[in-house]
């Protein structure tokens, strides 16, 4: 066992060696990681940035398109044959047909290959021909990601840890009791474990509607083929001294490693520390819509994405000797369509005090990070209103359910973060000077000239910072 891992480690730096190699002198490669939590817009942010950049009108602040460095981009094979391709034509057509709709939501990874034919600047460029920039984009649920840090944690950290989380939740009273009930079980047979695994997906899916970020185990709610198998079947249970060796607790650690072996660390492995940018998707307006505890969940859930990264800077040799690491991180607030544009530097600046944490391991560690307000598909246009006595800011779109027309204020956010993040802190039950709201848009018909791409909020921008100094 030792020495096959040595010799796939030994292969698998012999072939990183080459592709790094092929990428610094011939075609470089960018491996762009797109991640964030349920209904952020992941797949939505891709679609749209790929059609962007093939068609690139509306991507004034990428300088590489504003100036026509880049001559030509288009699909091709993917480099990695056992990822599924991200379906993009599906995803655009969607989007932009006839009937547009929200297409299919992220439920397990996927990857696609945009290439750049960019004509080099600099002193020698006039003695150079256009170059390709391969940029291979790796989709993949958010909550997976927050598995990574499972591989730090014995079951027994991971439990109580967990039940002291949800300890206050009303929707996990459910699976509490059904926890306690099976403290010290030493004679336990499947269907217990089932229901136990069963009660905690339960929690896991309402802790998800009820705003909540922290939803680990990531493939619990994405199982996937690997439905209903042992590896799955875990859950967090009250500590106990001196378990017995065939008691349920036991058994609950066993699968929980088995978890950890089997799942996480093969993603990490052939995944995730293969990236080297990373776009993290944030709906932060429906946290904040969620209330205090909700908006406190997610500043943790971002300091834990975090500290899965192996942030710094590429250098040649660091790639071939040490592996990738995660050069430019950025958090992006999405849905910033749902708010007037004068709200936009309120949610950049709220999502820069959410991160404020994570952030300065970034940068200390030596990764570039940013945090922005984009939409990466805008679904409404902006308009004033007349309100007992007053003008409001309002955005005005189809609503999602029922397709009506109608002019939407979330609330005015504040200027200062604090006003939010210091009761989130606190454990505040409810926010006490303001009355946010969300609503869900559904995409409108949008008709597209020639060179241009699907309406956005600052995807140029978010482009910029994350590939514009390749290009």
């Amino acid at each position: 066992m030792i020495f096959g891992d040595i010799a796939d480690g030994l292969t698998r730096g012999a072939e990183r060696l080459q592709s790094t190699v092929s990428e610094a002198f011939f075609e470089p490669v960018i491996r762009l990681g797109v991640t964030g939590l349920s209904r952020a817009g992941k797949t939505v942010f891709i679609t749209s940035l790929v059609a962007n950049l093939v068609n690139r009108g509306r991507m004034p602040q990428l300088v590489a398109a504003a100036d026509g460095a880049i001559r030509t981009a288009y699909l091709q094979p993917q480099p990695d044959d056992t990822v599924p391709r991200f379906d993009y034509e599906t995803h655009l057509a969607a989007l932009t047909g006839p009937a547009p709709h929200w297409p299919e939501s992220t439920r397990a990874i996927s990857e696609l290959r945009l290439s750049l034919r960019v004509q080099p600047s600099g002193l020698l460029s006039g003695f150079q021909g256009p170059r390709t920039v391969h940029l291979d984009i790796v989709d993949y649920p958010g909550e997976w990601l927050l598995d990574l840090g499972l591989l730090e944690k014995s079951y027994a950290q991971w439990s109580e840890d967990t039940l002291k989380r949800i300890a206050d939740r009303p929707a996990a009273a459910a699976y509490l009791r059904q926890a306690e009930e099976a403290r010290e079980t030493k004679e336990w047979e499947e269907p217990q474990a089932k229901a136990l695994a069963r009660g905690f997906t339960d929690y896991l899916a309402a802790a998800r509607v009820a705003g909540f970020s922290d939803l680990t185990p990531g493939r619990f709610l994405l199982p996937g083929e690997m439905e209903g198998s042992p590896a799955l079947t875990f859950a967090p249970l009250p500590p106990e001294e001196n378990a017995p060796r065939k008691g349920l607790w036991r058994e609950m650690e066993r699968r929980y490693e088995a978890y950890k072996r089997q799942v996480v660390k093969p993603f990490f492995r052939d995944h995730f520390a293969r990236i080297d940018r990373q776009v993290v998707l944030v709906d932060a307006l429906e946290a904040i819509n969620s209330g205090p505890r909700a908006v406190e969940d997610l500043r943790r859930t971002l300091t834990d994405i975090l500290s899965a990264f192996r942030p710094g800077r590429n250098a040649f040799l660091s790639q071939i000797f040490l592996g990738k690491r995660v050069e430019k991180i950025l958090f992006a607030a999405t849905k910033a369509d749902h708010l007037h544009h004068r709200q936009h530097p309120r949610l950049t600046g709220i999502m820069e005090a959410l991160v404020a944490d994570a952030k300065s391991r970034a940068d200390f560690a030596g990764a570039e990070t940013a945090a922005m307000a984009v939409a990466s598909l805008r679904a409404t246009t902006e308009d004033s209103v007349e309100h007992d006595g007053r003008t409001l800011d309002v955005v005005r779109g189809a609503l999602l359910e029922g397709g009506k027309r109608a002019a939407f204020h979330p609330g005015e956010l504040p200027e200062d973060p604090a006003r939010l993040l210091v009761p989130a802190r606190e454990g505040a039950e409810r926010w006490l000077d303001g009355d946010y709201a969300a609503m869900r848009f559904a995409p409108q018909p949008i008709t597209l000239k020639p060179g241009e791409g699907p309406p956005h909020i600052r995807l140029d921008r978010a482009a910029q910072f994350l590939i514009g100094d390749r290009l």
